[in-house]
């Protein structure tokens, strides 16, 4: 499922399975994993419950400088970003916005195409990786 460059893939296997194959298939594929927030332990520190919600901020700087030198504002939307939710039916989801539509969104999609483009397919991999049984 994609939704303005938001795309969705449900996984096969619960949250915290997501999250660790994810983990290892950036890993592999050379990417680092700056920060790991679990937004629903968060939200039981203030009393409040909330399913499943993790973000991990990844990337490297050979993928994502290419992409700030055409256009520096990109640097908003990187590192890269990966939700791994669970919604109310129990379903697992990893989410992500895709490169291209980034590239896009800045105004660069033309001279960044191929980078962002071979963005677009490592991330498709490791999520179907991630969330394959």
């Amino acid at each position: 499922m994609t939704v303005d460059g938001l795309i969705s893939l449900r996984s096969n296997v619960g949250p915290q399975q997501t999250i660790e194959r994810l983990k290892a298939e950036l890993a592999a594929s050379g990417l680092t994993v700056f920060a790991e927030i679990d937004h629903a332990a968060g939200a039981a520190v203030v009393g409040l419950e909330l399913r499943p919600t993790t973000v991990l901020i990844f990337g490297n700087a050979k993928g994502g400088t290419p992409l700030m030198q055409a256009a520096q504002t990109i640097g908003i939307d990187l590192p890269l970003k990966a939700l791994v939710w669970q919604d109310a039916a129990g379903d697992t989801w990893f989410s992500y916005n895709d490169p291209a539509w980034l590239a896009q969104r800045h105004g660069i999609a033309e001279q960044t195409k191929m980078v962002a483009a071979n963005m677009s397919t490592m991330l498709a991999a490791v999520g179907k990786a991630a969330i394959a049984r």
